[in-house]
This record gives structure tokens, sequence and C-alpha cells, in this order.
């Protein structure tokens, strides 16, 4: 894909954010479509289709967290990108940002240049998803890696972007336990910086949707999945 195909849609209140990122964003190539609230943001994303969507938490009429949940419902965009990129860097704040489905999380202020960076490296995972068309078992679990499904028993299970890669990893290899600081640079990457919770978050929301057996806690190591009557 073409940078000039690649649709970003920025969400903030403050017009300097808006001209200053939209900017830098343009002058990469890309397609670049602003709201200056969570209203407007749903209403730009529902007409254009982003692929990426960078979103402020702080924002009148519907702050970012509730207009990240419910484009999360909206079936055209259940697999975008959404980043939150806001001045509040506190754990809980992360932590409710990736509750309501989030897949990132930047932290205000950013230089351009690095902010370009944590972009492209946002929108690798549109190659990962273009060049991916596996499709495996295990159990009575099939995972679809097109779709960012998973079917358990027959049952469809959608699953937001960074649930799905944290699954996909575990369960590529059953039994086998991974470290934290793995699960971290292998789902959010080297140049993301998430609180320690996030990947508890994430693990206690896939029991919720999988099964509380599949997945173990190794304390002070980090996850594994089973087999149900495997330990």
């Amino acid at each position: 894909m073409n940078k000039s195909d690649i649709k970003i849609l920025l969400v903030d209140d403050e017009p300097d954010i808006l001209e200053i990122v939209g900017y830098n964003l343009k002058n990469e190539g890309y397609q670049v479509f602003t709201a200056e609230n969570g209203v407007q943001a749903i209403k730009v994303a529902k007409k254009n289709i982003p692929h990426l969507i960078l979103l402020d938490i702080m924002m009148p009429e519907m702050d970012g967290i509730e207009a990240c949940e419910k484009i999360r419902k909206i079936k055209s965009l259940e697999n975008v990108i959404i980043s939150f990129l806001t001045a509040r860097g506190e754990d809980y704040s992360q932590v409710a940002g990736f509750e309501a489905g989030a897949d990132d999380y930047i932290t205000k202020p950013i230089k351009p240049k690095v902010l370009v960076s944590k972009v492209k490296s946002l929108l690798r995972r549109l190659k990962t998803e273009e060049e991916s068309e596996e499709t495996f078992k295990i159990g009575d679990i099939v995972i679809d890696r097109d779709e960012y499904v998973v079917y358990k028993a027959g049952n469809k299970i959608a699953l937001p972007r960074k649930e799905f890669e944290l699954f996909s990893l575990l369960t590529s290899k059953p039994g086998k336990v991974f470290k934290r600081e793995v699960i971290l640079d292998t789902v959010w990457g080297n140049e993301v910086v998430v609180g320690g919770r996030t990947i508890d978050v994430h693990i206690r929301k896939l029991r919720e949707k999988i099964g509380d057996d599949h997945f173990k806690t190794v304390k002070g190591v980090g996850y594994k999945f089973v087999l149900e009557g495997e330990d």
C-alpha cells in the first residue's frame, strides 16, 4: 500500500496540534482528516474509513475514551488502528484507554519527527495484515488472522487488535511461558511505552472471552496458553 492511499484521522480540540501534527503527516504523503471532538471523529471516521486514528482524550462534547468505545462497535471500523495521543500519561489513564479498545498510547508533548516514526511503526501492521492469510486450529479454537476473529466451538469471538495479537502470540506455542518483556516487545514494540498493567488488562479480557482455564500466570515471569485439561 502506498503512503498516498493511507488515511489518518487526527482528533484533538487544540488547533495548534491539528495544524502542526497534520502538516507533518501530510508532508509524509498521508491523507489526513481532522476532527475537534469525539462526536466529529465518529462522523468523519464513518465517512472516510481511516487506517489509523490518533485520538486525544480530554475533549468537549465527547471525550476520546467514549469515542474509542463507540468506534470499536462500528462494523466498518473494527480493524482501524487507534492510538491515543494525549498529555495524560498516568497508568490509570493508559489502562482506561486500552480497556476502551485502543491499540497504542502516545504521550504528548512529542517531537514531530518522533511522532512520524511512531505512526510508521503503527502502520507496519497494515502490511502484516495484507501478507497474513493464515488460519489455524488449536483444540476447539480456530484463529483467523485475516479477519482478526477467533472461533471457539463454532462460536465467533471478535477481538480488538491488541487482544488478538497477544492471543496469537500465546497460542503460537501452547504451554510455553512467554516473559512479560517478550510480550511487550512482540505485541507493542520497542517504540511504544505502556504501563506495567497493560498486559494484565489484556489477559483479563481474554480470560473473559476465551475462557479462564486457557491462560496461566507464572508469577514474576509471564503468561502461557494451555488447552483445557492441561496444566
